[in-house]
């Protein structure tokens, strides 16, 4: 069961690749300028070492499914329904990097009307679910660590390139960065 997951997510995650690297060419035909380069190496970085880290744990320490796999795997269904919601709805400027097309429409469809980073939080989540379900519990530690704090960088850096280049600001103003709690509405 372990190698079929991992064959799909990681499947899915060079679709995806596909998907940035034809927005990219894309964005940038459109004048799109790329920010945060020196951080997107970590991110890469993170992520590829977040799958080998698994492996390693799961087959060498001879890990089993969790007891919990209904609610895991559900839990990790919601998260990819949400994942194709969020690059749905940004359409052609959605990408694993932080470009910019200067002055474009901001766009704030789909998820994107109650967050302003709903992508983020769904990796936030799946660091979570895919070690729980294999009871990866090293794994969930220091890849759940890293990427909060790859994450301290990342958005940050991309809210300042978006409120550079355009009303990012202005249409943001109220939502929320990451998390839908009322307290946190001016973040």
């Amino acid at each position: 069961m372990f190698l079929l997951f991992l064959t799909f997510v990681i499947f899915q995650r060079i679709c995806e690749l596909a998907v940035a690297k034809r927005n990219e060419k894309w964005m940038k035909e459109q004048g799109g300028v790329e920010f945060g380069k020196t951080h997107y190496v970590f991110i890469v970085l993170v992520h590829a070492l977040f799958f080998i880290s698994l492996c390693l744990e799961v087959l060498v320490q001879e890990r089993v499914i969790s007891p919990y796999w209904p609610a895991l795997v559900s839990l990790f269904l919601v998260t990819q329904i949400g994942r194709i919601w969020a690059l749905l709805s940004l359409g052609k400027y959605w990408n694993t990097k932080i470009i910019v097309v200067p002055h474009a429409t901001v766009i704030k469809k789909g998820p994107y009307k109650f967050l302003k980073h709903p992508n983020y939080l769904i990796v936030t989540v799946e660091f979570f679910v895919i070690p729980l379900l294999f009871q990866a519990y090293g794994t969930l530690i220091a890849f759940s660590l890293l990427n909060a704090l790859i994450l301290m960088i990342r958005i940050p850096a991309e809210e300042r390139a978006l409120c550079e280049h355009t009303k990012y600001n202005e249409v943001f103003h109220k939502t929320n960065r990451l998390l839908p709690l009322p307290f946190m509405k001016k973040m």
